[in-house]
């Protein structure tokens, strides 16, 4: 018998696409994968180091670590220190400082896979091999076809199924169809990755082009916001919508988007802001300017990375976090 989560899934999908999900919504949808900022508190180094502290914490570690004494902050900070030096070089690189902040920053998409991963990983070996997750999420389906027949053809199971199994490939680095934990993460999170941006841009394209002729025309782009009821006049926001098409969507002006144009809109370019913070905490506390952090560099410039504005400790620090 197969878990019942796998069998929940399924019918809650089926479900959701027969009851509601199928039908296309009436207010704006919005595809647009925007890259947040790190913090909300202004940089302004001379004043305090808030913004550096969620940024190079995330907004909840640096609340924990506010609330403790200078000693301890430091103490942790040197085993975070270790965890960013990925190649047990003894030294921190603006590359590794840099993919720290990213994962920092989306912590909560690892918080969230921790959550199903026993769903899925059916030998408890921490893997998650294509054949458990599809026989927890399909196993159902795939034994008992007949009673999904009547499901709407573009939404059904049977389209489901490869789809994920394509973007589990896309995730799957080195090809043995296993997924670890950071691949698992990349395939359910897939616009957080930049290895799954084609796939993202692919899923995108093919969800909108009902003619599948492989371009975005106007009318598909606004279908994919909004429908038309009969008689309705279309909301100012639809207009503004058609103009922002004809004017920003299709660049090169031939009345539809393509892939590129499509990756342009969904993924726009945008100020790097984990860049832009790891150059600036690797300038303030690279001593000896060779472009890297040792760990006493760091150490030294701790009230930067992580400060401390007290010596109580709450009951918070008793908090378990997803190790990063």
């Amino acid at each position: 018998m197969y878990p019942n989560a796998g069998r929940s899934r399924a019918l809650y999908l089926l479900l959701f696409y027969v009851t509601g999900g199928c039908s296309k919504p009436t207010l704006r949808n919005e595809r647009v994968q925007q890259d947040s900022v790190l913090s909300d508190k202004l940089h302004q180094d001379v004043a305090n180091f808030e913004y550096d502290h969620e940024a190079f914490l995330g907004k909840e570690d640096a609340k924990t670590f506010d609330q403790l004494s200078p000693e301890e902050s430091i103490e942790r900070l040197g085993k975070i220190v270790e965890r960013i030096d990925e190649n047990n070089d003894n030294f921190v690189t603006l590359e590794e400082l840099k993919a720290w902040i990213i994962r920092v920053q989306k912590r909560y998409i690892y918080e969230n896979v921790a959550k199903v991963w026993k769903d899925y990983d059916l030998n408890k070996d921490n893997n998650i091999s294509w054949e458990e997750f599809k026989k927890a999420t399909y196993g159902y389906y795939l034994e008992n076809p007949e009673e999904f027949q009547d499901t709407v053809d573009q939404f059904s199971l049977k389209k489901m199924l490869p789809r994920d199994e394509r973007r589990f490939k896309a995730a799957d680095m080195n090809g043995d169809m296993v997924a670890t934990r950071e691949e698992f993460t990349a395939f359910l999170h897939p616009e957080e990755f930049d290895h799954m941006k084609d796939i993202v841009i692919f899923e995108t394209l093919e969800d909108i082009d009902k003619n599948s002729d492989g371009y975005v025309d106007e009318d598909e782009y606004i279908a994919d916001m909004y429908t038309k009821e009969d008689g309705a006049i279309e909301p100012e926001w639809v207009k503004t919508e058609r103009e922002q098409f004809t004017d920003f969507r299709d660049l090169n002006k031939d009345g539809k988007m393509d892939k590129n144009e499509i990756r342009h809109w969904i993924l726009p370019e945008d100020y790097d802001h984990a860049q832009a913070e790891a150059r600036h905490l690797v300038y303030e506390s690279d001593k000896n300017k060779d472009k890297r952090l040792s760990k006493h560099e760091i150490l030294d410039k701790w009230s930067m990375f992580v400060g401390s504005q007290a010596t109580n400790y709450g009951e918070d620090l008793t908090r378990n976090h997803i190790e990063l």
